[in-house]
């Protein structure tokens, strides 16, 4: 089967939630997967929740600063603290892994990989860093297709489908960032974060994506664990993005490269 094919043949339930209160969201995904069966029906959560922290299952309190009137929602995802607020894209894939034929790094590989490619739709390039899960930009430029460099970058993973002028810089090979060091993140900030749990074979949490926020909240964290650690959002960067179109597009490529 051609890969265009087994896209068209990958269609999950895609479910446009809105506001979505985050407890409430997580319950609901965290009951679906536990009691899904074999032959249930991959889904695609998108949404945006009113401000919250969330802690992963080893998330350690002194990476919360000041938390202030935004509530602290404990959780059995990976990582750790991050925030998420109005102006924000979450996406949650509930993916039968063992269905589609590929294990969790590959799995962690193909949700970036969607991002890259929704950051690159509005002329962005996006970075990974080695050792720290999330999509990075540079500050100072971040529309340029220049790859960061590094002696430490993260070997190359399994090749994707090409979505040729989607990817300027050439795709994956490109994207690559150096071992975290003494100052990993130096001349980076954070655009997108990435949180998972797998249970029984299925996935479920997911992936933020930071359009145009109040960044203020993240101040009171260390975000995802690293001290100084600057987050951005696409408006921040100089991309006026409507939060509708910024979700269209990465549920699009989630879509896309999530496929088995």
């Amino acid at each position: 089967m051609s890969d265009a094919a087994t896209v068209a043949a990958w269609a999950p339930e895609l479910r446009l939630l809105g506001r979505a209160d985050y407890e409430v969201t997580f319950a609901a995904m965290k009951q679906i997967t536990l009691a899904r069966s074999s032959d249930a029906r991959d889904m695609l959560w998108i949404c945006e929740h009113p401000p919250v922290f969330t802690q992963g299952i080893a998330g350690r309190q002194d990476h919360l600063l000041l938390p202030g009137d935004i509530p602290v929602v404990q959780t059995d995802r990976g990582g750790q603290v991050t925030y998420h607020g109005p102006g924000q894209v979450v996406a949650y894939p509930l993916v039968d892994l063992r269905r589609a034929g590929y294990f969790v790094k590959e799995y962690v590989y193909r949700i970036e990989e969607s991002v890259l490619r929704t950051l690159a739709h509005f002329g962005v390039t996006g970075h990974r860093v080695a050792g720290a899960p999330g999509i990075y930009v540079r500050l100072d430029d971040p529309f340029s297709h220049a790859a960061l460099t590094g002696p430490h970058a993260p070997p190359l993973r399994g090749s994707l489908p090409p979505e040729g002028a989607d990817s300027p810089w050439g795709g994956p090979a490109a994207n690559r960032g150096p071992h975290p060091g003494a100052d990993p993140f130096r001349g980076l900030g954070k655009i997108a974060a990435l949180g998972i749990k797998v249970s029984r074979h299925c996935t479920y949490h997911g992936v933020s994506l930071n359009v145009a926020m109040d960044l203020e909240p993240f101040s009171r964290i260390n975000p995802c664990g690293y001290a100084g650690l600057r987050t951005v959002d696409l408006s921040t960067i100089g991309v006026p993005v409507a939060w509708d179109e910024a979700a269209q597009v990465l549920s699009q490529k989630l879509v896309a490269f999530l496929a088995p």
